[in-house]
């Protein structure tokens, strides 16, 4: 289904990023890994989609540095000729109250979540509108729509990236780029594993379906939008979240 397209994940050196890109190699998809960790870290990720039979290259990136991220988008650029598909998965979470927040928690969640996706966009659309073809996903979050205490900073930088998403998509659609964004709700993680049963309990009682996602639930959401099936839809928000969000 994407034989012999380019897509290029951030923050896919494990995680939901990672799922994505192995869910897109499967589809036959080389595959870039745009990740601010070491190479050690991501070296599992790289081996299974090597094992996919398609191609996989790895950048170490801080996303929130504009000139590195233009940098990394050229020479990936330069090194396949292309990019088809872009997915702005990186984002970080530094939590805290609003009374708590330092200005610091502020800026590096919003200059990694927002501005990230912001640069690796604006480089990158830059390559597609010359093939006349590109397909963006950003990752937002179902908290994005409803808010959340004590997540201030995340919410913000997710809410925005639904405003980025909608605009570039009308920036765009006459390139025939399209521009989407999903948003998660609760998904099954290291992280939830570690809950205590009673909040994890409590987390489902807003889940509609009554059990948590999985990071391949998100994989297959971001496959649609970028596959042949999505070709028509542009600057929408796909809630991937069990109901939550009704």
């Amino acid at each position: 289904m994407l034989k012999e397209q380019v897509a290029v994940i951030t923050g896919a050196g494990r995680g939901i990023g990672a799922e994505i890109a192995k869910a897109l190699a499967q589809n036959h998809a080389n595959i870039v890994i745009v990740d601010y960790s070491a190479l050690d870290a991501v070296q599992d990720t790289i081996a299974e989609i090597k094992a996919l039979g398609v191609t996989v290259q790895y950048y170490q990136c801080d996303v929130s540095n504009f000139q590195k991220t233009k940098e990394v988008v050229d020479s990936i650029v330069k090194e396949f000729g292309k990019i088809d598909i872009l997915v702005n998965n990186a984002g970080i979470t530094a939590d805290k109250i609003l009374l708590r927040m330092e200005e610091s928690d502020w800026d590096r969640v919003l200059n990694i979540n927002l501005k990230g996706s912001f640069n690796m966009t604006k480089h990158t659309t830059t390559h597609m509108m010359r093939k006349k073809y590109g397909r963006i996903v950003n990752i937002s979050s179902v908290v994005a729509l409803m808010g959340n205490v004590g997540q201030a900073n995340y919410v913000a930088s997710k809410a925005g990236l639904i405003g980025l998403t909608k605009t570039v998509a009308k920036e765009f659609g006459g390139k025939n780029i399209t521009v989407n964004a999903i948003a998660p709700g609760y998904i099954k993680t290291a992280m939830t594993d570690a809950l205590s049963e009673e909040v994890r309990n409590s987390m489902l009682k807003m889940v509609p379906l009554g059990y948590l996602g999985e990071v391949k639930d998100i994989a297959n959401a971001v496959l649609f939008l970028v596959s042949p099936s999505a070709r028509y839809i542009t600057g929408v928000t796909l809630k991937v979240d069990g109901g939550m969000y009704i």
